[in-house]
């Protein structure tokens, strides 16, 4: 089955009453997890998108204070992974250029910070480039002043 574009289902979504929509947003949020957490993001937290980044912060180090601390970097690399996936799934639910920025910040700078012997390894420290490169380019688009705020909150 080929899947509809964009612009077909927002044309088909038009014709559709509300109920009919309620409707497919309830089938929507039963087949898949990320269903669900996009409409409770759109319904319960867009409004109020600092605390949003609050709480995606806490749970980034919520996430870091679980890393385990042994000698196995196979799992302190996979428990990064990890915690980088849901961060950008929580940036791509806001779409917002200041709420990424933010968020990719705080998750560079934890990372730095979390003690991780990130220049032991290859993956890690490319990984760790490779959020300062997303960084850059994102604060790029960002008016003057703010770009100076937020390259001297990546500086700290």
């Amino acid at each position: 089955m080929k899947a509809a574009t964009v612009n077909e289902l927002k044309k088909e979504l038009s014709h559709l009453s509300a109920k009919d929509l309620v409707e497919l947003c309830n089938r929507l949020a039963r087949f898949k997890k990320e269903n669900k957490e996009l409409l409770t993001y759109l319904l319960f937290e867009a409004h109020d998108e600092a605390a949003y980044i609050k709480g995606v912060k806490s749970e980034i180090d919520f996430g870091f204070s679980e890393i385990p601390k042994g000698n196995s970097l196979y799992l302190v690399k996979k428990s990064v992974r990890k915690i980088l996936r849901s961060t950008n799934k929580y940036i791509r639910y806001t779409g917002s250029k200041t709420a990424e920025a933010e968020l990719l910040i705080h998750f560079a700078l934890t990372l730095k910070h979390s003690g991780i012997p990130i220049d032991k390894s290859t993956a890690l420290t490319n990984l760790y480039q490779t959020q300062l490169k997303k960084i850059n380019k994102t604060i790029l688009t960002f008016h003057e002043d703010l770009q100076h705020d937020y390259r001297s909150a990546l500086a700290s």
